[in-house]
This record gives structure tokens, sequence and C-alpha cells, in this order.
């Protein structure tokens, strides 16, 4: 057994009194339950939380008259997509439960939303799944492993692959390209060359896909542990060009103090030394601040006589740029103007660190 199976297999157990008893109320009707996707993922990460995501053949109403009565709380905003929510409380704590019929999902050319299809067997949910990594199921209660993509060789291997070829699973939902750029955040993966190929060609696609799932997936690369490297691989496959286009258009700017290769690294880099700042986990505020704090550089850029390059104001057109993009991305009035007015005023003490300030401009400011 292998270091990640043995980690799965500690976390399953820990999980095994809520999961056993959902498994055997949908055996006992005729039908089969897995834990799937993103929890056996992380379970053999080491790492499972006390959300569970199951999947069944059971169909939606089916589902909803199995968990009622056991549940301690029901909710079906998703039904239409197939899912059904419920909250477990135990001695161990609550659980949070998402359990999905069997189903296959794919868009047109022009819809925003997917078209929902159930499947029958568990093999075809599997293959219709974003990445090998959350394409493997633990069949319950039995608990027999699924993994008919090698999804836990890509785990041990940390690279992130497709069960079907990246262009069907682009073509399917083109989410999923900014899921690799989110997951290489969260996890630390690299996307295969396959992956990152079909990213790149596939780029434009990501237009039909609302504004709203697009900031959702952002925000979730921003607040993981290495957002820097969902953000380089965002820009590098020309995803950021279509979503966050600010980022992309620094790589064409140089810094006027000359302390960094180019603006755009220089960003990454004041995102990295404002989460090290951080004191209390991770903050989407400064995180969005320092990353679009010099957004209004480009536009702002002049030559001067003596060789100079200056960006005059480039604080205040960044702080224009920044409500304008986060409007567009649909984020709250409340945090947009936060993050805006930060970028406004990132220059308001600029050389103090240094000590350049003298005594008489403290007591001005």
């Amino acid at each position: 057994m292998s270091e990640a199976q043995t980690l799965g297999l500690q976390e399953l157990l820990r999980v095994s009194p809520v999961a056993d008893e959902i498994a055997r109320r949908f055996q006992a009707a005729g039908h089969r339950l897995a834990l799937v996707g993103g929890s056996v993922r992380d379970a053999l990460l080491g790492r499972l939380g006390n959300d569970l995501d199951f999947t069944t053949d059971a169909r939606p109403q089916q589902v909803l008259k199995l968990v009622k009565g056991w549940a301690d709380a029901v909710w079906d905003v998703g039904i239409a997509f197939g899912t059904v929510g419920a909250r477990k409380d135990t001695p161990q704590g609550s659980f949070l439960i998402e359990i999905t019929t069997y189903r296959s999902e794919a868009y047109d050319r022009t819809s925003r939303k997917p078209e929902v299809t159930y499947g029958d067997t568990i093999g075809q949910d599997l293959v219709r799944r974003d990445f090998t990594v959350n394409a493997m199921a633990v069949d319950l209660p039995g608990r027999g492993f699924v993994d008919p993509h090698h999804g836990l060789e890509d785990l041990e291997a940390r690279v992130l692959r497709t069960p079907a070829t990246p262009e069907e699973s682009f073509s399917d939902d083109p989410l999923r390209m900014m899921r690799a750029a989110r997951f290489a955040a969260q996890l630390d993966f690299d996307p295969a060359p396959e992956v990152v190929a079909a990213m790149t060609a596939m780029a434009d696609r990501i237009a039909i896909v609302s504004a709203e799932r697009v900031q959702a997936e952002l925000n979730k690369l921003l607040l993981a542990a290495h957002p820097v490297k969902g953000l380089r691989l965002l820009v590098d496959t020309g995803l950021a060009g279509h979503v966050l286009p600010e980022l992309p258009a620094l790589r064409l700017e140089r810094d006027e103090h000359h302390r960094h290769k180019d603006v755009y690294e220089h960003s990454l880099t004041v995102l990295e030394q404002a989460i090290d700042l951080e004191q209390d986990g991770p903050d989407l505020t400064l995180r969005l601040a320092a990353l679009l704090h010099d957004i209004g550089k480009p536009r702002t850029r002049r030559f001067e006589s003596d060789g100079r390059v200056s960006f005059h104001h480039h604080e205040v057109v960044g702080a224009k740029m920044t409500r304008k993009r986060m409007r567009e991305l649909k984020y709250s009035k409340e945090l947009t103007e936060d993050v805006s007015r930060l970028v406004e005023l990132h220059l308001r003490f600029h050389g103090y660190g240094g000590g350049e300030w003298t005594d008489s401009a403290v007591r001005r400011y």
C-alpha cells in the first residue's frame, strides 16, 4: 500500500460512521453510492475535511427521499443539475454532504449553462470529471477503490491530466481551464503538456462562461497556498488575456526604480510579499490589491528627456481600472471599493521604509 493509500484509509476511517450510514440507506433501497472526486483526492493527500462529495445511480428525487429523515438539514438548490445537499451532525462534528446523480454535461457553442443528462454507471460519471485526480471513487459501504483513469498515479506524480482528451474536457466546460490553474495554485501540481497546449489553443472559449463562475475560480486561486503559480499559468496560456487582461499587459513595462525585470514580475513579487504579512489567514482584499496595484502603468508610461521612464498618476488610473475590472467580474461593491482604494493609495508611504522621510515630512503627513 502506497503512502497516499495509507493516508486515504486513515481519513476514510475517520468519516466512516457517517459515510457508511448513508451508504447502507442507499444500498437497502437498491442503489449504489460512492465517495468521489475532491473528497477521494483529499483523503489520499491526508487532508479530507468534513465536506463530503458522493455520486449515485439514484435520481435526484430518490436521493431526496433517502436523505430526508436521516440528515439534520436538506437543501435542493442544485437539484436541477442533479445535486442534493445535506448536513449531518455527529459526535465527530457536522458533515456537509453533496450527493450527485451519475451525469454528463456539455456546453454548446453559445450556452453559459450545462445541459445535464444522467448516466447509469459510475464509469460514465468519472470520465466526465475535470481531472484524473478528481476522477477516483470509493464504492460504499464495501470501500472498493475505483480508478479507471490512473488518478492515483497522477496524484503521486503531482500532475494534472484529464480523463478524456483535454480538448473534450474543456469543450464540455471551459471553466475547467481555470480550474487547472486553481489546482496548480492549491495543490502545487503541474498540468501535463497536453493540458497546457489545449488551454492555450482554447483560451477564447472561456468567454462563454459567466463572470460569476470565473470570479469564483479566480478567488479560489488567489486564496490558495501558491497563487503565483496559478497566475503564471493563466498568463502563459492566454487565459488571463480574457479574464484579467490587465495582468499580462504588465509584461510590457519596466519598473521606474529598475528593481525588477518588469512590472509583471514586480506585481507577482508584491503579491508574495503581501501574503507573507498576513496574520489571520488568506486575505482576498489584500491579495487583489497587491496583484493589481500597478495596472495603471501601461496607460501612464512616459519617456522623459533624461532617458528615464515615468508613470505619473498611475495609482489614480490604476484605481479606475481596478474598479472597472472588478465590476465586470461581478465583485461586490464593498470589496471593489476597498481594493480600488488600496490601489489608489499604494504610493502614499513610498520611501518610508527606507528611511527617506524626514521628521517634518512625517508631521506634514
